[in-house]
């Protein structure tokens, strides 16, 4: 055999070779890649998987509609969870957390009564605004006493109702009455926003400084009144995952759902400002 024929043969074998070795490695690559995909899937299942038991919220009574609203969805979105809320004034719900309450997730109605918890050592990472609140006057249905001012509330005769000066609603109500230069005594101070609107629809008192929220919460149950003071004393609403929180995955899935586009949708139907 001639040396040319040598080489042709030598040549054929080498890129059969090569073709082999090209198949073996191609062959392992779509292996691995298969691998791969099977493990980032079950990675993702495990994820999903982790969602469940129980998330326990603690929100400002302001939160109540459309806090449960986005409880329900949050259980429909992840079967085998539920959601439950104890909803009251941030003051009282943040000494609850202090004192060792076993919540997953605190959302306060200001960064005053947030701050109580995160100087504990009880929040973890920083807290963040997820929306805002403006206050509003209640007033009986079809507004019988003409009110139409924060003034107006400061006439004899009319029963008033106010929120503690320690709840976010009274100390904004008292922001907004030193804007405006104004004092009023009221009949009552209530523990939480809700106790405050309850007294305007009983017809226990004939107003009420609350949030819009509530007032649009309410329905046809009260009249709203805006004032012009409200705008210095709007307040931001702060929320975070709790130190100590029994079921964090959870936790951290709903405050993002709480952020999330469809979250601000709710929140801004229920009357809340954009943070």
């Amino acid at each position: 055999m001639t040396r040319s024929a040598h080489r042709i043969r030598r040549t054929r074998r080498t890129l059969r070779l090569a073709g082999a070795g090209a198949a073996a490695l191609l062959a392992l690559t779509a292996c691995s890649s298969s691998d791969s995909d099977s493990a980032g899937s079950d990675t993702s299942a495990s994820e999903s998987a982790k969602l469940s038991g129980t998330v326990n919220v603690f929100a400002a009574a302001s939160l109540k509609e459309s806090f449960t609203t986005l409880g329900k969805e949050f259980e429909e979105a992840h079967p085998g969870t539920e959601v439950t809320f104890n909803f009251g004034g941030s003051d009282t719900l943040a000494a609850s957390i202090t004192n060792g309450a076993g919540a997953d997730v605190f959302a306060a109605a200001s960064p005053k009564t947030m701050k109580i918890v995160t100087d504990a050592g009880d929040a973890t990472g920083t807290p963040a605004t997820f929306v805002r609140n403006q206050l509003e006057i209640a007033t009986l249905t079809g507004n019988p006493d003409k009110i139409s001012s924060l003034k107006d509330l400061t006439e004899s005769g009319l029963k008033v109702v106010l929120c503690d000066a320690e709840v976010p609603c009274g100390a904004a109500a008292q922001k907004a009455l030193d804007a405006g230069g104004l004092k009023l005594t009221p009949v009552s101070y209530e523990q939480d926003v809700k106790s405050a609107l309850t007294k305007v629809e009983l017809n226990e008192a004939d107003a009420a400084v609350v949030y819009k929220t509530d007032v649009r919460a309410a329905g046809d149950k009260v009249e709203g009144v805006d004032f012009p003071e409200s705008a210095d004393a709007i307040n931001d609403y702060p929320i975070t995952l709790l130190k100590d929180a029994p079921n964090a995955a959870a936790a951290k899935a709903f405050i993002e759902l709480v952020q999330s586009a469809e979250g601000q949708k709710v929140l801004t139907a229920a009357g809340f400002l954009k943070p």
